[in-house]
């Protein structure tokens, strides 16, 4: 999984009370924070720079009625992973390119006129097959799985085959996040994922944006997307569920259509941790996805949570936001 995170600013006993809600996602060798009007992305570059760039947020999505309305506000957790997650995918991508093309050049002796990039089309082509790879698997493959136990052992109850479905489409959110938390440059991400959060953390308790302030928060966040992925599936069993067990390629349609639904009431829900956050209810609604980030975050050394706060301050700069005191 892209170590894609949004997670939004939270008011305790000792924060402050934020005025913008801050995401991130994990980038290759970075960190993506997201605010407002502003996203900025920081890049530890192979000469061990960091590089940091930023720019605007479509106004139509961020800052236009969309935001206004519940539910379909909700789309934007999903823009936030594709679109704003491959921009800064790429330019962490050319940052690292940059740095191999330059170092082949140093070997031949030849001169590096501009720093590689990857094809946008192709990026975005990339984008798109994975979707449909996505929802493929983790939509369509466990509704599958159920059509033939359905079949071969002759039929079941709604409830039963929907709580199935259900149960397999959690396994294998788990199994993949786990399985590809074993390489190496994932791990590097998963670690980034945790320095984002911390950083997050240390900002909404009004701490000083330095590594030894950031290093004291867990690296777990109660409204980080891996969260936001594990609504999405308890959601889908109880909202199937209420669908019945109409013909397989209903069944098939509504799994597709509905996505949209389902990740606005997961981002209400993630709304609500953030407005309640000393809730017994929001703390247990939260406390699967906390569970499930030891799989998805790792404690970031300190060049990796500079990297991250490099990307914060950056954010705060562009949003006109005042940083904690040093």
């Amino acid at each position: 999984m892209t170590a894609q995170a949004t997670v939004e600013a939270s008011g305790t006993a000792r924060s402050r009370t934020p005025k913008i809600s801050y995401g991130g996602q994990a980038v290759l060798e970075g960190v993506m924070m997201r605010g407002r009007t502003f996203m900025a992305v920081a890049v530890r570059a192979p000469d061990t720079t960091i590089k940091v760039q930023s720019r605007p947020l479509p106004r139509h999505l961020y800052g236009g009625i969309i935001q206004k309305i519940p539910l379909v506000r909700g789309m934007t957790m999903l823009w936030d992973a594709l679109g704003l997650g491959m921009q800064a995918l790429m330019y962490s991508a050319d940052i690292q390119m940059t740095g191999e093309v330059e170092a082949d050049a140093v070997g031949d002796g030849s001169a590096v006129d501009e720093p590689a990039s990857l094809s946008k089309p192709l990026a975005w082509t990339t984008v798109v097959i994975a979707l449909i790879f996505g929802v493929g698997i983790f939509f369509v493959t466990p509704l599958a799985v159920v059509g033939v136990a359905e079949h071969v052992l002759g039929g079941a109850s709604t409830f039963w085959s929907n709580l199935a479905e259900g149960l397999i489409r959690l396994g294998l959110l788990v199994g993949y996040v786990a399985l590809i938390g074993t390489m190496p440059d994932v791990k590097r991400i998963y670690a980034y994922h945790g320095a984002e959060h911390m950083t997050i953390h240390a900002w909404e308790h009004n701490d000083p944006l330095d590594p030894a302030h950031v290093g004291r928060y867990p690296p777990a966040h109660p409204r980080c997307g891996t969260a936001f992925l594990l609504e999405v599936v308890a959601i889908s069993i109880v909202l199937f569920a209420l669908l019945g067990t109409p013909d397989w390629w209903l069944r098939v349609l509504s799994r597709v259509l509905l996505i949209p639904v389902i990740a606005g009431i997961a981002y209400e829900l993630l709304r609500l941790g953030g407005r309640f956050p000393d809730s017994a209810f929001m703390k247990v609604i939260v406390a699967p996805g906390l569970l499930l980030q030891a799989l998805t975050t790792r404690y970031p050394d300190e060049s990796q949570m500079e990297v991250a706060i490099a990307s914060m301050n950056e954010l705060l700069d562009r949003e006109g936001d005042t940083r904690p005191p040093s």
